[in-house]
């Protein structure tokens, strides 16, 4: 199974990657920093290709990002017919109803606020494999 993170912050994609780890998770993580890099990564154009741009059983994205943004990108992956089964998590600092509710409407599969706590943030991930990875089947 692998995981793909769009997040611009070398921060977040470090913790994320270690609550991940904390929580058992031992198989592939790959980044993307942008939404244009999503969106090529998903599309294997560029850089990315079959060999090193693993399909992704789930996506986490972020939706403040540089050059296209979240809800950019989530449009265009739930509007295209190849890529619209993909799993997705927002997982962003924002909490507002008006980006939850368009996230939904996108259709986003789930909408998390990223904690400020690594320790949460831990219990989150776990949360997150528990039900997206130990208890749904995925496509």
């Amino acid at each position: 199974m692998t995981i793909l993170i769009a997040d611009d912050d070398a921060d977040d994609r470090m913790f994320l990657e270690q609550a991940m780890r904390q929580n058992g998770y031992n198989q592939a993580i790959e980044f993307v920093e942008d939404g244009e890099q999503l969106m090529e990564y998903l599309r294997q154009q560029g850089r990315y290709n079959e060999q090193n741009a693993p399909w992704p059983n789930l996506l986490i994205l972020d939706l403040n990002m540089p050059r296209k943004n979240g809800f950019q990108a989530l449009s265009e992956i739930k509007d295209d017919p190849k890529l619209r089964r993909l799993p997705v998590i927002v997982m962003t600092t924002s909490s507002t109803d008006e980006d939850v509710i368009k996230t939904y409407n996108l259709g986003v599969n789930s909408f998390v606020t990223k904690p400020f706590n690594f320790n949460r943030l831990v219990e989150m991930i776990g949360a997150l494999k528990a039900y997206w990875m130990d208890t749904v089947k995925l496509p």
